[in-house]
């Protein structure tokens, strides 16, 4: 298909115009970051002749299945690409064709993808952000598909629901976040794994007397402190109003939510400087050339180390305790999976990818790629994790309590128009913490009444 010279008139084909409307802010925001609105997988489907098939769950299962892929960092990208080449030589006559988006657009442009003309199969993620486009009736019902998964815990599959009932996502992969460091690093310096805030905070002053930066850091991307405050939240609240202050039911301009600010402040001088104009991957880098000593990021850190020494020599340990009535047995290890969209052009073969998706089989290929993540199936086979891989597991399955993360435990727009410039703006100026948080407040309470 041919795009149009006049933009407006390109969109109005694709995305209704009450969508057009209510997201422009959003699709402005996705533009800046990639340079085009045209990077929408959905947009890029369409342009390329879409799916073929039945539209019928009843149908034959072939033809073409399009695929809305996030996963655009080369290790998940090539990961993805070996699990859909299985797929596609396993089943004659059904083909996967990926369309890949850069991430964070993918993320900012999701209202606008699932509203316009999304891909048979999209990748996403579970907890309130699932839920929430499942009630919203961006996403179609795959009950029938697990009816036939195996492997799967009764919570990844409680974490698969909707609010009606049915399950709209299949799990793939999860990670744990923590504080990652380099044994190396702390061998030649003698350094102790942190178990209080007092203790992260000592080892901090001991790593810059070393030269070191004590905290890698990069928020370029707007999401990656977000993990900061959640790790704060959960120890310095605990787990139940974390979750709540998620959902919109405590308020931001709570002294609760003021002391996690105030406990951030404080650390803010051990975090690598200049932060916002650093990707994490920027960040992690600085990890692996050994400058900086700790990274609190999630395990897919690991994507920036060479396989074998270099990863071997990569460990982590759960954010100190703040609240010694609280503790730290609550982490965050989010789970990626897949969605399907609400009419998709080829459902029979949309709800076989989908099922082999969930396959021990697919998530085998997917974390040997891959070893920055685990997979979610029980069947699978981990006779070849790496040590990472194993320490995940065991650190996961300790934990009293887990969350998702913050954009994804609250309503996508709320973490994207209000937490990603609320945040970056305490980075900036972490004085004015009241102000901070009534701003928040006003506008979360626009934002979940509406």
């Amino acid at each position: 298909m041919t795009r149009p010279a006049n933009e407006d008139e390109y969109l109005a084909r694709r995305v209704p115009a009450s969508v057009r409307a209510v997201d422009r802010r959003a699709l402005l925001r996705g533009a800046m970051g990639a340079g085009t609105l045209l990077t929408v997988p959905g947009l890029l489907a369409a342009c390329g002749g879409g799916g073929s098939g039945s539209g019928s769950s009843t149908g034959a299962a072939k033809g073409t299945v399009t695929f809305g892929s996030n996963q655009s960092d080369a290790v998940p990208k090539a990961a993805l690409a070996d699990v859909v080449a299985a797929f596609d030589k396993a089943n004659s006559g059904l083909t996967v064709k990926v369309n890949t988006v850069d991430h964070n657009t993918f993320q900012e442009n999701i209202n606008n993808y699932l509203q316009g003309s999304p891909d048979d199969v999209f990748a996403w993620f579970s907890g309130y952000r699932m839920r929430f486009f499942a009630s919203k009736g961006l996403a179609g019902d795959i009950s029938d598909v697990w009816k036939n998964v195996t492997g799967m815990s009764d919570a990844l599959k409680k974490a698969s629901t909707g609010d009606d009932g049915k399950q709209y996502f299949v799990p793939s992969t999860y990670y744990p976040w923590a504080m990652f460091y380099r044994k190396s690093v702390f061998s030649k310096y003698g350094y102790e794994v942190p178990k209080t805030i007092d203790d992260l905070t000592a080892l901090g002053a001991k790593m810059k007397g070393d030269g070191l930066v004590p905290i890698a850091f990069g928020d370029k991307d707007g999401w990656p402190a977000m993990g900061t405050f959640d790790q704060l939240n959960l120890r310095v609240n605990g787990y139940q109003f974390h979750v709540d202050l998620m959902a919109g039911k405590q308020s931001w301009a709570d002294p609760k939510v003021k002391k996690v600010f105030d406990t951030w402040a404080g650390l803010l001088p051990l975090h690598q400087s200049d932060s916002l104009g650093r990707t994490w991957q920027e960040a992690a880098q600085t990890l692996q050339q050994k400058k900086a000593g700790t990274y609190l990021l999630g395990s897919f850190v690991a994507q920036q180390f060479s396989a074998g020494a270099e990863q071997d020599d990569l460990d982590f340990f759960t954010f100190p305790e703040i609240d010694s009535t609280i503790g730290a047995d609550a982490i965050e290890a989010p789970i990626d999976g897949y969605m399907m969209a609400k009419r998709p052009k080829n459902e029979g073969g949309a709800k076989k990818f989908l099922g082999y998706l969930a396959s021990p089989d697919a998530q085998n290929i997917a974390v040997k790629a891959d070893p920055s993540v685990i997979a979610t199936n029980d069947g699978a086979d981990v006779s070849g994790y790496t040590a990472l891989q194993k320490k995940s597991v065991e650190f996961v399955k300790s934990a009293k309590s887990i969350a998702q993360f913050m954009d994804r435990d609250t309503r996508p727009d709320f973490a994207s128009t209000v937490m990603i410039p609320a945040i970056q703006d305490f980075i900036k100026n972490p004085k004015d913490i009241d102000g901070l948080c009534n701003k928040i407040e006003a506008q979360k309470k626009s934002i979940f009444t509406s």
